[in-house]
């Protein structure tokens, strides 16, 4: 017979046990999650590819790797018919420069971006007064052309959920071999440690103004610290485009970069930053 004093130390015992297993699945949760996050965002080599083969980020990319290994986002998700058409001709120019562009934006007006992709149209309405760096660059780049052709390389369907483009090699390792400075940081939109769905913003190497122009599109409420400048919102017809590249799904990790590329074929025919 179990006395009243032994049952009370079992249940004790279980209680602690419960507490035990939460805190552990807590802080696998927070792994896996941090992992997710430096291995889509953070690993962007913002400048030229040679930073990678000559060793300047070895350590980072290792670490990043072997974080990716264990994501959920390394899943694939079931795989959808390709629900866009075939890329217009032409090739991706291989451009490069030593400075980030001069500043020629207008703060006071309105400046918006239309991605004409091969899976429909996105428009973007971009924050030039609080983001002015990085809506210069954009203007810049697109008026270059630097980004027309252009695959978008990544896209991540858990724990996080972003497209993410604006790499001419499409490895997550290319940039225009200048950076930008973080801006906007404190945005309005970004409470509580989320960036909300239809956010365009920054992506990085995870240390600070090292954005280039590697970008994402979010298309569901996806937790992230305010580390990635915020730069414009998606409309809702460019939305509406973004979930069906969403919803085809991600391939296997690619064993050489990581990345998990959408099912659909996205490719940005042309980028063009329009003032108003």
């Amino acid at each position: 017979m179990v006395s009243q004093e032994q049952r009370r130390r079992q249940l004790a015992r279980e209680k602690f046990l419960r507490q035990q297993q939460r805190r552990t699945q807590a802080r696998r949760k927070a792994r896996l999650r941090n992992s997710v996050i430096a291995s889509v965002l953070g690993v962007v080599v913002i400048g030229s590819v040679a930073l990678y083969t000559t060793g300047v980020l070895k350590d980072d990319d290792k670490k990043a790797n072997a974080g990716a290994e264990v994501t959920p986002s390394a899943t694939p998700t079931s795989k959808a018919p390709d629900p866009c058409e075939k890329a217009a001709a032409g090739s991706v120019k291989k451009l490069s420069w030593k400075k980030e562009p001069a500043m020629t934006v207008d703060t006071s007006a309105k400046y918006t971006m239309k991605l004409a992709t091969t899976c429909g149209d996105i428009d973007i309405a971009l924050k030039a007064s609080a983001a002015p760096h990085t809506v210069n660059s954009f203007e810049f780049l697109a008026g270059k052309g630097y980004f027309d052709h252009t695959k978008c390389h990544r896209l991540t369907a858990q724990d996080i959920f972003v497209l993410q483009c604006g790499d001419p090699t499409a490895s997550g390792s290319g940039g225009p071999g200048y950076t930008i400075p973080d801006e906007n940081l404190k945005d309005e939109s970004l409470k509580g440690n989320t960036y909300p769905a239809g956010t365009v913003a920054m992506a990085n190497t995870g240390q600070k103004h090292t954005g280039g122009s590697q970008f994402f599109l979010v298309y569901k409420d996806s937790p992230l610290p305010p580390s990635y400048t915020p730069f414009g919102t998606i409309s809702d017809a460019g939305m509406k485009v973004l979930k069906k590249i969403a919803a085809a799904g991600a391939q296997a990790p690619d064993p050489a970069t990581n990345n998990t590329a959408p099912n659909a074929t996205v490719v940005i025919d042309k980028a063009t930053v329009t003032k108003s």
